[in-house]
């Protein structure tokens, strides 16, 4: 599929959430990795990118629809037409349009000449069961690769919505070619599954269910419907996201200091903000949410904190504050700076 100019409208696409700037030079900062590229966008294409503003009115979307792999799901779109991108990672059942801070993200983003890419990944909607981090991980790499490649990218920031906190977090300890060109990163609702499903009656004799089936070889084994009513999932998957220190389980608030450290600690090598809503309704009552998030931002080595009061999951009700923080840590390039990768 060619880059194809469209416009994106919410009512046709629709998901649920559950649980300094760069430079703009013509040659870019990871050209000295990436060799003999070559542009394929037309310079119509990019015109009318370049002419068109991220939001053409409420709930529709401006841009470019492109596929960067080729799986069939492997699909992104992309607001304006610049060289650094912002990439947004949704959590479980999301795809595009995912949250609603997305539509003023846009348009902030678009003043400040920085693009906006939401992709569909084999884990996207009803996937995610049948997925794993790992996967997640080697797609992501492909659309790195592909904006470097194809657009010209002079880095990205990393936005993960939910589970897409666990896809960054596991992608930067891939320590993958393109995993490089990852300027910074911000957590959104970094939140855990375990905790939120240990809430459901189910959940503790199908956690037995799956570790049987696991260790009988068969992981990859879709558990009972009862387990996971949305999508289908394994045995592998519902263990990765229900079990203790399983592979999903990195923001517990009963892992210890060690254990974060263990998960989170490698983040330290990456500019990183942590945006946590103190209403989020995935997270159990019990939990002390201004412990935990003070907690997680010291395993990745003093990430910076934001708080957003009253906040819910997805911040539908805290667009604004969403949005000013996210801006915010963009523009600044970080609490410490962005210092060039590769220096």
């Amino acid at each position: 599929m060619d880059d194809t100019n469209i416009k994106m409208n919410p009512h046709n696409l629709s998901s649920s959430s559950p649980p300094a700037s760069s430079s703009t030079s013509g040659t870019s900062w990871f050209s000295g990795i990436v060799g003999g590229r070559k542009s394929t966008t037309s310079t119509t294409t990019k015109s009318a990118v370049a002419a068109a503003a991220p939001i053409n009115r409420k709930n529709q979307f401006c841009g470019v629809m492109f596929k960067y792999a080729s799986k069939p799901i492997q699909v992104a779109f992309k607001t304006g037409d610049y060289k650094q991108h912002v990439v947004f990672i949704g959590g479980l059942t999301d795809g595009f349009l995912a949250t609603e801070y997305l539509e003023p993200l846009a348009i902030a983003l678009d003043k400040e000449k920085w693009s906006l890419v939401q992709f569909l990944f084999s884990s996207s909607y009803t996937g995610y069961g049948i997925s794993s981090l790992k996967e997640d991980a080697l797609e992501l790499d492909q659309l790195i690769n592909h904006l470097i490649n194809k657009a010209d990218s002079e880095g990205v920031v990393l936005l993960g919505h939910s589970t897409g906190c666990q896809d960054i977090v596991n992608y930067m300890r891939t320590n993958a070619a393109c995993s490089r060109a990852v300027r910074a990163a911000i957590l959104q609702a970094p939140v855990s599954d375990r905790e939120f499903r240990a809430t459901l009656p189910e959940t503790a004799a199908m956690i037995d269910l799956a570790s049987k089936l696991i260790s009988e070889g068969r992981g990859s084994e879709l558990m009972p419907w009862e387990a996971n009513q949305d999508s289908p999932i394994t045995a592998y998957r519902f263990h990765s996201l229900c079990a203790y220190m399983g592979d999903d389980d990195m923001f517990s608030s009963d892992l210890s200091d060690d254990q974060l450290k263990q998960r989170l600690g490698h983040m330290c090598n990456t500019p990183c903000q942590v945006i946590f809503s103190m209403a989020d309704e995935y997270v159990p009552d019990y939990v002390d949410k201004k412990a935990l998030v003070q907690r997680l931002c010291k395993a990745m080595g003093g990430a910076e904190k934001v708080e957003i009061e009253w906040g819910n999951h997805s911040l539908s009700n805290r667009v604004a504050e969403a949005v000013e923080a996210i801006m915010g840590f963009v523009k600044s390039g970080g609490p410490n700076g962005w210092d060039d990768p590769w220096s």
